[in-house]
């Protein structure tokens, strides 16, 4: 059942920055720089500035520097250190943290593997709530069948209809027999996305997997000119829609 996963990062406070979560396989400043780098490439033409410094203290303050949340761009992008070999990303869009197109170009850019990790409950009910989704991708160095995408597998409820789907080849540890559960949502549950994240080296729901002692987290921020539609907003804003 996914209408509440208990045991979300911060008790899923900090939804929906943290439902959906990237993770490089790279040390977090110098994915932080990479991504700076690209990011100044694409911004320079518009006259947008991108800086990058340190945050440190608790990993609910380094999310505090995230805000104000925007929208329709996003302006500031996080990149956290976690007691592993992995780097957690998320960054201030109003929706969410949007993992996929940055950790398949950046899985790329540093030849390392990337993932994108989704978790969110299904609440929706009555127009208001979240459509519920489990999800990992794996990215590869290199490229796949499909972009470079090495392994995908999700349960969502994709308008009030759930659905199962994979691609690549499953992994030695995966519990491929529950893929034929009879309910949909039972296929991909959020107590197997954590035991196949566990396997991978991560555990992106303890808020204690984050920052070891003395290591900041880096954020690389935009300045300069903004969208005609530009919109800033409180997280509690953020949240109201659901």
């Amino acid at each position: 059942m996914t209408e509440h996963l208990k045991g979300l990062l911060l008790d899923d406070r900090w939804a929906p920055v943290t439902s959906e979560m990237g993770f490089l396989e790279a040390r977090a400043e110098y994915a932080a720089r990479a991504f700076a780098a690209w990011h100044t490439e694409l911004m320079t033409p518009r006259g947008i500035s991108v800086g990058m410094r340190p945050i440190h203290g608790s990993l609910e303050q380094a999310l505090s520097a995230l805000l104000p949340l925007t929208r329709p761009e996003t302006r500031r992008d996080l990149f956290i250190p976690t007691r592993s070999s992995w780097t957690a990303y998320v960054e201030n869009g109003w929706g969410g943290t949007d993992a996929a197109s940055v950790m398949r170009h950046m899985a790329r850019t540093l030849g390392c593997r990337g993932l994108r990790v989704v978790a969110v409950p299904d609440t929706y009910r009555q127009a208001k709530g979240r459509y519920g989704a489990v999800m990992l991708e794996v990215y590869g160095p290199h490229q796949t069948t499909w972009l470079n995408y090495v392994r995908a597998v999700s349960a969502s409820n994709d308008g009030g209809r759930w659905v199962f789907e994979q691609f690549g080849e499953p992994f030695s540890f995966e519990k491929v027999e529950q893929y034929q559960a009879r309910r949909v949502r039972d296929r991909f549950t959020f107590d197997m996305l954590k035991q196949y994240l566990h396997h991978l080296g991560l555990a992106p729901f303890e808020e204690d997997f984050f920052l070891p002692e003395g290591a900041p987290a880096w954020l690389v921020e935009k300045s300069g000119p903004v969208a005609p539609t530009h919109e800033e907003l409180t997280l509690a804003q953020a949240r109201e829609n659901f």
